[in-house]
């Protein structure tokens, strides 16, 4: 194998570090043109610095029915789901960690492949099942079917995150005296934060970025998240108010950001598991 130091190893060096710039620029370029059409009233395709920034954009969509009522919709949608999921994850994660079973194997294959399964194919006999029940246009019956849609990967992940706790800690806790599920909720749960903040954060992120199921699911525009909202910035016959749609596009985001910054202060990191082992 070729050093770094070698003539051979700076090549590759070279080329990895290359493609890692072309890559990151084209991340970035996006993000700069949504900050620079933010601020620009007259702003197109186009990367420019504004001539005179303005506030104009955030001043026409930061209005209950454009922004506020749909970040409100999309915190509902995401958070409920990411919550419901995050729980009944946990509950079908902890016997799949801990007990051994024949049925364990395929259960789990099971569950792998329904993350592949694409959201499009089910969408027809949901649509259809939303109508028998009279659960369209319904917040809470979009949410459940959010969460458990994103429950085989939730359930994955958990498993991965419950592996890592001690069994041993649990069974210092039954002889004790405690339950399964006072040992569940009072030393496993608490030990494994950062994952189930990680599984959080997935379930949150892949319900506030979702714009079919919503469409679909929600048809009054008080009950539609950002998700859906932001697709009026897109007018007829091709016009589009770029600089709105760029200053809808960070407001957007905020929540996220948010989001990321309380957890990650929030999170005590694994000095906890650390603790009790050593313990």
């Amino acid at each position: 194998m070729a050093s770094m130091s070698s003539p051979t190893g700076r090549t590759m060096r070279f080329l990895s570090n290359g493609t890692l710039i072309i890559i990151g620029v084209l991340f970035v370029l996006p993000l700069i043109w949504i900050l620079l059409a933010s601020f620009d009233a007259n702003n197109t395709l186009a990367i420019e610095v504004p001539k005179v920034l303005t506030l104009s954009n955030f001043e026409k969509i930061l209005t209950p029915q454009i922004a506020f009522v749909p970040l409100l919709n999309s915190t509902i949608l995401a958070g409920g789901s990411a919550l419901i999921a995050v729980v009944f994850a946990i509950l079908a994660a902890y016997p799949l960690s801990r007990y051994r079973m024949r049925i364990t194997g395929p259960y789990l294959y099971g569950i792998l492949f329904g993350t592949s399964l694409p959201i499009t194919a089910m969408m027809v006999p949901v649509y259809s099942l939303f109508v028998q029940l009279n659960l369209i246009d319904s917040l809470a019956g979009t949410m459940f079917f959010m969460a458990s849609s994103s429950l085989p990967i939730a359930i994955w992940m958990m498993k991965n995150f419950i592996d890592s706790v001690p069994i041993s800690l649990e069974e210092a806790a039954w002889v004790d005296g405690a339950s399964s599920m006072t040992t569940l909720w009072r030393i496993v749960v608490p030990l494994m934060r950062p994952g189930i903040a990680v599984v959080f954060i997935y379930v949150f992120i892949q319900a506030w970025g979702n714009f079919f199921v919503p469409f679909v699911l929600l048809l009054s525009p008080q009950n539609q998240p950002a998700a859906v909202s932001i697709f009026n910035f897109f007018g007829s016959n091709g016009s589009i108010a770029y600089g709105q749609l760029a200053a809808y596009s960070l407001v957007y985001s905020v929540p996220v950001l948010a989001l990321y910054v309380v957890i990650q202060r929030g999170l005590g990191g694994s000095s906890a598991l650390a603790g009790a082992v050593k313990g």
